[in-house]
């Protein structure tokens, strides 16, 4: 199958899953994020498999993720319960314990991935799970699908304007073909995208603009970063679950950047 038209059908049909989700209710939504976090934590700890400077803890990673995901989940129909934060906290300790009997000569390292894997994939996510009802109004699943076009806007566009006038590097050393032009484009384009978000839902431009703003901004870090993992690592794609995308690392790089600043900007608005 041509290349072009395999990232295409892959394209739509996460897009579809995404958007679907969120549409169809909360145990939609909650369902579709929590196998993209799963599968991105998955992804996460594999990446370093072949690494001779760090080596997180796989199991304890998955288990103590997926151990934190359900109560943050729980939390959330709590209305974010201050009182179920406790339980989180012993959770942590499941990343130090095996360190003790691996006799690695990098301990600390090895701890402080395996924790930042679920910072990395599992927070920014679960924002987007909570983002989904924050108030539970009417229309209020247009709010992430908003955000999610505003990201996916500033990606598409940042691409094409760079290929099309791009001339200056924005950071040779970590993504050799982003240009400076091409992120201008991408800021640009995902702000109109928040103005035509602003006609699909009740809230103004004052919200939209810099809630745009923000989204296309993280987006930026977000894709230069795991840009920098990978580069670090030798690796090119996260993984391969995406045919024509690689993984979900690298579908998901931008919105783990964007949505705490999005999720923030609402919260502080709402």
């Amino acid at each position: 199958m041509n290349d072009i038209l395999l990232r295409s059908l892959t394209g739509a049909a996460f897009v579809g899953l995404i958007i679907g989700g969120l549409y169809f209710g909360e145990y939609t939504t909650v369902g579709v994020l929590s196998l993209f976090i799963v599968l991105g934590l998955s992804e996460f700890y594999r990446l370093f498999r072949n690494s001779k400077t760090v080596s997180p803890d796989e199991k304890i990673g998955m288990v103590g993720g997926i151990s934190i995901l359900f109560v943050l989940i729980y939390m959330r129909w709590e209305f974010l319960d201050a009182k179920y934060i406790v339980l989180l906290l012993p959770l942590t300790f499941l990343a130090l314990i095996p360190e003790l009997f691996r006799k690695s000569k990098s301990p600390l390292s090895n701890v402080a991935v395996t924790v930042f894997g679920w910072v990395y994939v599992i927070l920014p996510l679960f924002l987007v799970m909570a983002l989904k009802d924050v108030e539970a109004k009417e229309g209020q699943w247009l709010i992430p699908v908003g955000m999610f076009t505003i990201i996916w806007s500033n990606d598409t566009f940042a691409y094409l304007t760079g290929r099309m006038i791009g001339k200056n590097k924005l950071f040779e050393r970590i993504s050799p073909k982003k240009t400076w032009e091409g992120t201008v484009g991408g800021i640009v384009f995902a702000m109109f995208a928040g103005y035509l978000f602003s006609e699909l839902t009740n809230m103004s431009l004052v919200f939209w603009i810099p809630a745009a703003f923000l989204a296309a901004f993280g987006a930026i870090f977000g894709d230069l970063f795991e840009s920098m993992i990978k580069r670090s690592l030798g690796i090119k794609d996260s993984g391969n679950i995406l045919p024509g995308h690689g993984g979900i690392l690298d579908r998901f790089d931008a919105t783990l950047f964007a949505a705490p600043l999005f999720y923030t900007w609402y919260i502080i608005c709402i």
